[in-house]
């Protein structure tokens, strides 16, 4: 398989920017769809690690537009095999994203081993885990929860950044399409706000 080279282009800015060569990590019962949102700001080829005996697959017809065809997803058999895909994975430089569901606690170690995989590809990763699993290494770790909405054309997430080794920490009810990587800040009131930039 032959993985092109990613478009070049600015990277994406504000608040739900994924530092380049890092690890991060989403909790949450949100968390995948704060994971497809971020594939919509990371260009390139994305790899999909999940558990073999995971039932919750990804349907392509939900899947954001474009997505299916740079996506690719792997399924390993245990929780040593899906830590040395990801690992290679961030090694792997035409990788634009790497997301993992990891099923048991990441050790500091562990965490570690993706930090310097991520850092030697110029890779981004996010390990989607459950809560009170992450590592200590990673660079951040968001907690992501959908909102109900007040009316039915619309779509609430909360996400909130509870660690942040390179800046502030933080909350956002964003109202999100699963379509662009543009969102919509909603205010207490859920009033809408101008719309975010997408990448460009």
């Amino acid at each position: 398989m032959i993985l092109h080279d990613r478009v070049h282009r600015p990277p994406p800015v504000g608040p739900f920017t994924l530092l380049k060569a890092r690890v991060h990590e989403a909790e949450g019962p949100g968390r995948r769809a704060f994971a497809l949102f971020q594939t919509l700001r990371h260009p390139g080829p994305v790899l999909w690690v999940l558990p073999e005996h995971e039932p919750r697959r990804l349907m392509p017809r939900g899947l954001p537009e474009g997505l299916g065809e740079r996506l690719m997803v792997l399924t390993p058999k245990g929780e040593t095999d899906l830590l040395w895909c990801v690992e290679e994975a961030l090694r792997a430089a035409p990788v634009g994203l790497v997301i993992a569901e990891p099923q048991q606690p990441l050790t500091l170690t562990a965490g570690r081993r993706l930090q310097l995989a991520a850092e030697a590809g110029r890779t981004t990763g996010l390990m989607l885990i459950r809560e009170g699993q992450g590592s200590n290494a990673t660079e951040t770790r968001w907690h992501c929860e959908p909102v109900p909405a007040a009316t039915a054309d619309s779509t609430l997430h909360y996400w909130s950044i509870n660690k942040n080794k390179s800046g502030t920490t933080g909350s956002w009810t964003v109202d999100w399409n699963g379509a662009s990587a543009a969102v919509h800040m909603v205010s207490e009131a859920r009033q809408r706000h101008e719309p975010a930039d997408p990448p460009r």
